[in-house]
């Protein structure tokens, strides 16, 4: 019996159409084209990130040779390049924008249930910034220096599920230390940031928040040490003390005290030093937060390498953001299927097996079974008498 729906169809359906439709009422286009809907516009560009489609062209010519297909897709409107090209221009980014926050919620609350590793605090979450170059010839209104030009992505990473819950989309030009008063802050939660964000101002709203930070510090920090504690050097930390801030505005801006931890990572030789306000858990297990930050900069290197965020659809300011929101969209959508379907697979085996299978009519659980195909030998003593012998 033929499946109703395709693989496309099963993925997308990880966000509801209601949330979709309230998300696109709140930014309605100008001149609303009759061809393609708000969804058809949201589902062809997810189908472009899933399937790594090269042009506008590229797309019009895969979905045309499966025409048929794309009803049961979810996809109900005339997708033609021209289409494409005036959507990703006129319809608001805002409306992507939200749609990612819907799938972070629900992808958040279908990974709640995933146990934190041993010894570290259960609500742990890494802030950075990625540069998603572009050329200055064909985006020059990116302009980040004089000779590059590139959009800035904040993602605010929650090292426990690799989900974000989180992220924003600025010119290169802007200093990754604002998204600070953007991010969503939740008590007793844990925010491992690099050194390029400090700011005590910014840093004291987390601190009075009643959240907990962890930050590598500069190596022109001025201040004195109120309270030195002894450690076990053997474990690689080298000291651990209580500083006030020593410069006028920094104390201004942060007037209470910090604890200050020197580590030494014995694999790659550097000496590091940590900034926090959490007195409560050991220096070790400070440093330890510390590391698991580099999980953020897989993420980054993860949606770089196998969605479409090197080559652009569009040279237009907002068909750039529309890109960008519609590659966090699929690599949700992606995780969502994942949890929902209990698959066992990694998110990279899960997106290449759905993008070679995006418009196959087929339950998407049945493509990662294992079929058992041995051919085992075996005795039917009943066929030596059939034979005679």
């Amino acid at each position: 019996m033929s499946y109703r729906t395709t693989v496309l169809a099963q993925v997308l359906g990880g966000l509801d159409a209601k949330e979709f439709a309230r998300c696109a009422a709140r930014h309605p286009m100008r001149r609303t084209p009759s061809a393609i809907s708000a969804y058809d516009h949201f589902a062809t560009m997810v189908f472009a990130q899933l399937t790594y489609r090269e042009s506008l062209r590229d797309i019009e010519a895969c979905l045309e040779a499966r025409r048929q297909l794309l009803y049961h897709s979810g996809i109900r409107g005339k997708v033609k390049r021209c289409n494409l090209a005036y959507a990703n221009t006129q319809r608001d980014w805002h409306v992507f924008a939200e749609v990612a926050a819907v799938l972070m919620r629900r992808a958040h609350r279908l990974y709640v249930d995933q146990p934190p590793e041993p010894d570290l605090p259960f609500g742990l979450f890494a802030l950075d910034a990625t540069l998603i170059e572009l050329s200055l010839a064909l985006f020059p209104w990116a302009r980040w220096q004089s000779t590059h030009a590139a959009v800035k992505l904040n993602v605010l990473l929650d090292l426990r599920t690799d989900i974000p819950v989180f992220a924003s989309i600025h010119e290169g030009s802007r200093h990754e230390v604002a998204s600070l008063d953007e991010i969503p802050v939740q008590p007793d939660s844990f925010y491992v940031i690099d050194r390029g964000y400090m700011d005590f101002q910014r840093l004291h709203r987390l601190h009075a928040a009643k959240a907990f930070f962890v930050i590598r510090s500069k190596c022109n920090l001025r201040f004195y040490v109120v309270e030195s504690r002894k450690v076990d050097k053997t474990t690689g930390v080298r000291c651990d003390q209580t500083i006030r801030l020593n410069f006028r505005k920094s104390r201004e801006h942060y007037p209470e005290t910090l604890r200050r931890i020197r580590y030494f990572d014995a694999e790659s030789g550097l000496s590091l030093v940590f900034l926090t306000n959490a007195f409560h858990l050991p220096a070790l297990t400070i440093a330890e937060i510390y590391r698991r930050r580099w999980q953020i900069e897989l993420f980054f290197r993860w949606i770089k390498q196998h969605l479409r965020l090197r080559g652009f659809f569009s040279n237009d300011p907002n068909g750039v953001r529309v890109q960008v929101w519609t590659a966090i969209c699929a690599y949700l959508l992606v995780a969502i299927a994942k949890k929902e379907n209990a698959l066992r697979q990694s998110l990279h085996q899960v997106l290449q097996v759905v993008s070679l299978s995006c418009l196959e009519k087929v339950p998407l659980i049945e493509l990662f079974a294992k079929h058992d195909t041995t051919n085992e030998p075996f005795d039917i003593p009943i066929q030596l008498e059939i034979n005679g012998f």
